[in-house]
């Protein structure tokens, strides 16, 4: 088998991906792009906002050695008007990733569901331009989310728009270990 590589370890400019939409497969997207990445020897940090609890992909993730996962929810996805500890738990994100976008030692970064985050108003706009703005030049970073900004997505390079057609939880099935969480 003859494996070929096109440009070395990773690009020297950095890239700006948006994962958004109301359809399934944001932070999948995302989480095969990490699992790509590490594939090719990339240190990949992921920051999840508003996620507190467990999920499958954090079992997988702990068995690779180049993604490093921190979550910054109060254990359950918010569903009404935020409370003081999901703003505090944001805060801690929003520190945690300047720490990752700035500190040079991952090669991508993933802001899981911080479009949400911010739609919520569990973070600043200008929080999240600062994180896209002073992202290390060799760094990628990657953003998911429902309701992306319209500024996040005018400072993307790459936008994808995740549409729902149709979806079996409108039949009544339940969230699925191993599929959905």
């Amino acid at each position: 088998m003859r494996i070929c590589a096109l440009s070395g370890k990773i690009r020297g400019a950095k890239l700006i991906q948006v994962y958004t939409g109301d359809g399934k497969g944001k932070t999948t997207a995302a989480f095969g792009l990490a699992l790509r990445a590490t594939g090719a020897g990339l240190r990949v940090y992921i920051c999840q906002f508003l996620k507190g609890k467990y999920c499958s992909e954090l079992m997988a993730f702990k068995k690779i050695k180049n993604i490093k996962v921190e979550q910054f929810g109060a254990g359950c996805f918010v569903r009404k008007a935020p409370a003081k500890k999901d703003m505090d738990s944001a805060e801690r994100g929003i520190k945690a990733a300047k720490k990752a976008v700035c500190g040079r030692l991952y090669d991508i970064v993933i802001l899981d569901e911080i479009n949400v985050a911010l739609k919520l108003g569990l973070v600043k706009l200008d929080d999240v331009i600062f994180l896209i703005k002073n992202t290390s030049k060799k760094t990628e970073l990657v953003l998911t989310g429902r309701g992306a900004h319209p500024k996040i997505i005018e400072l993307a390079d790459l936008v994808s728009q995740i549409k729902d057609i149709k979806h079996y939880y409108n039949k009544g099935v339940k969230g699925r270990r191993g599929i959905e969480y």
